[in-house]
């Protein structure tokens, strides 16, 4: 209904006719009230007005049944409202574990994405219809925001720190995406184009590209050229653990706590290796805070995602 009105942008996400849903439901419910309300406070003033300069009110008393009406309906519209609205947000902050996962890096004042098969984009993403996209993002400077209007999805985009964002786009086209967060002189500039594609077309554009690196062989490349390997060897045996089978897996710290050995955790460890100390294993990392952009890191990243297959030392070390 409301993708028909010019003031709303068409439905072309799974998240769009939810979205669009719940607003409408909580349009109506304010205009419903709004307008109950002045007509009652219209009705009210001629109905109850001093008809004489003496005229003294006449005592009112309260009404249980009242009361309690006013208090108990707009309670159930209100928890009606926020459970519509968790039931959503729940939704959206959940990726499905079948996504294709994208990185985007956010920078004074464009978008930068990177394809699984190491493509680069600046200003534009290609995602195939009827496949759950997860956008994994990134800020090189300040804080921007990706906002697709027409998915009904949007996510800050922070500084040191991953945040992810997931949707399906339901209907193939071409639609805007901008920085929705003032990130400076040119953030009225800062957008740029969502292509839906057929799955068919969206294989034949990434086969028919030409130039770009896969992020696995640049991290490996890199992995060597600083000399990861020498603490990070396969067997666990170096001074650091080994990388094999780590991505996705439960790391014990010396403080007793574990966490899962995400993105997140991985770039942290690059860049703030004293953040988390993995157990047994003494913090001799340097840091590489400032000495790697989101490019580098995107690829060391990809590369041991690629080791998740590999086993990981019998000593679990």
């Amino acid at each position: 209904m409301q993708s028909q009105l010019p003031l709303y942008p068409e439905q072309a996400s799974n998240f769009a006719p939810q979205v669009d849903n719940l607003m409408l439901f909580i349009t109506l419910i304010c205009l419903f009230f709004g307008v109950a309300i002045t007509a009652a406070i219209v009705i009210f003033f001629f109905k109850f007005h001093r008809k004489q300069p003496n005229a003294v009110g006449v005592p009112i008393l309260g009404d249980m049944r009242l009361e309690t009406a006013w208090l108990v309906i707009p309670l159930l519209l209100a928890m009606a409202m926020f459970g519509w609205g968790a039931v959503v947000y729940v939704d959206y902050r959940h990726a499905p574990q079948d996504t294709l996962d994208i990185y985007v890096i956010g920078k004074q004042w464009m978008w930068k994405a990177q394809q699984p098969s190491g493509l680069r984009e600046i200003n534009e993403l290609h995602v195939p219809v009827g496949r759950n996209v997860r956008l994994i993002m990134a800020s090189e400077d300040v804080i921007h925001d990706f906002f697709v209007p027409a998915f009904r999805v949007k996510m800050d985009v922070v500084p040191g720190h991953y945040n992810t964002m997931w949707f399906r786009p339901t209907k193939p086209g071409r639609y805007h995406f901008f920085c929705s967060q003032y990130c400076g002189t040119n953030h009225a500039l800062m957008g740029g184009w969502v292509t839906v594609m057929e799955p068919s077309e969206y294989a034949a554009w990434l086969s028919g590209s030409s130039g770009q690196g896969d992020p696995v062989v640049a991290g490996e490349k890199l992995f060597v050229e600083r000399a990861c390997s020498t603490c990070h060897s396969p067997d666990g045996t170096g001074r650091a653990p080994s990388l094999n089978g780590l991505y996705g897996s439960q790391v014990s710290l010396a403080d007793g706590t574990t966490v899962v050995a995400d993105d997140a955790y991985i770039r942290e460890s690059i860049l703030q290796p004293n953040a988390k100390i993995v157990a047994r294993y003494q913090p001799l990392m340097p840091t590489y805070q400032g000495q790697l952009t989101e490019e580098q890191i995107l690829a060391l990243i990809a590369y041991i995602k690629s080791l998740q297959s590999q086993p990981a030392p019998a000593s679990g070390k």
